[in-house]
């Protein structure tokens, strides 16, 4: 099978979190990742179907809904916990040790380069920025990409992320490769939402659940060393 399409995100320094959003999102600070690679796209269902086959896991709950399974619209539903079989099942298969990416590295990503900006594009929503109970799941390849040439990093699902969350994470992370606790009840996620009454989603902002929770707006990325 074809390796899944990733960038190399840099190493360096940006602007992580915010001063004007909720306080789990305080103070913006400078913080450094070390330079990783980032899926260009969260992994569709035509992906996720490969796994479902060659492994017998079980399906997400919403994968027979013919508004949520198109082979080119991300897989939703799948729980932290089977975003990492699937990850396991995959890096076994291509020779490449995947992981999901963290808190940090997924915001440094999503702002495609542009510090301090509220979205990856810069800091006014679209027009189309309305969402909600009948807005259609868009495919992983909506909309242009940003400047690392990542698509859907502020719409689409919700992304899990490695770290554990902690709201006041952000007082005592180090300023170098932040993650989040050793332990917790939540694992924290990214990026924007397609029921969500607006879904496009600030770079900053942040969302958690516990990680057997299975939501349809629930998806994964891919990110590796």
């Amino acid at each position: 099978m074809n390796k899944p399409a990733t960038v190399p995100i840099p190493a360096g320094w940006f602007w992580m979190g915010s001063n004007d959003g909720p306080e789990n999102e305080r103070l913006m600070r400078r913080v450094w990742v070390d330079a990783f690679e980032m899926g260009v796209f969260a992994v569709s269902n035509r992906e996720y179907a490969v796994f479902l086959e060659a492994s017998g896991h079980e399906p997400p709950p919403f994968y027979d809904d013919p508004k949520l399974n198109a082979p080119n619209q991300p897989v939703v539903g799948p729980s932290w916990h089977d975003a990492n079989a699937y990850i396991e099942w995959l890096s076994e298969a291509v020779g490449t040790a995947y992981r999901l990416p963290t808190e940090a590295e997924r915001e440094k990503a999503a702002r495609g380069g542009l510090d301090r900006r509220a979205y990856p594009w810069g800091d006014a929503l679209p027009a189309n920025a309305e969402g909600g109970r009948h807005t259609p799941l868009e495919p992983v390849d909506a909309y242009a990409p940003n400047g690392y040439g990542l698509y859907g990093m502020a719409s689409g699902v919700h992304e899990w992320c490695s770290d554990w969350f902690d709201p006041n994470s952000y007082a005592s992370a180090p300023e170098r490769n932040p993650r989040g606790p050793s332990a917790g009840e939540r694992k924290a996620a990214r990026g924007g939402s397609w029921r969500h009454s607006v879904r496009f989603t600030r770079c900053a902002a942040r969302s958690a659940l516990a990680p057997d929770k299975q939501f349809s707006d629930f998806g994964f990325r891919l990110a590796l060393d």
